[in-house]
């Protein structure tokens, strides 16, 4: 009912940066928080940040000055600007979404992630 689509991965330097990018589509009535996170090589997924529908964020405390998340509510759309890239970083980025379908489901859904890869 709900599909998920990361976008802006890819393979940069240390000290890079990436803009990722997840559109929500499907029977949506409406999305409360959206994130992301991550999970890298032999590690357990862990929360990068998150938005709340009227703009309020949180952050990881590895990615606090380095790392923005924004939101396009009319787009069903949300960012993750990366800046000063670490090789620490590498990892598999997910999109989440809590959403309403038009059935008046509440769910958290995901994406199926995006790889960032930062070469040092």
């Amino acid at each position: 009912q709900v599909q998920l689509v990361e976008s802006g991965g890819g393979l940069v330097q240390d000290g890079g940066s990436l803009r990722l990018s997840c559109v929500a589509s499907g029977s949506i009535l409406s999305i409360s928080t959206m994130g992301w996170s991550r999970q890298g090589p032999g590690k357990e997924r862990e929360l990068v940040a998150s938005i709340t529908s009227v703009g309020s964020t949180n952050y990881a405390d590895f990615v606090k000055g380095r790392f923005t998340i924004s939101r396009d509510n009319a787009k069903n759309t949300v960012y993750l600007q990366m800046n000063s890239l670490k090789p620490e970083d590498t990892a598999v980025y997910y999109c989440n979404a809590v959403a309403i379908t038009t059935g008046f489901y509440r769910n958290t859904y995901w994406g199926q992630g995006t790889q960032v890869t930062v070469s040092s």
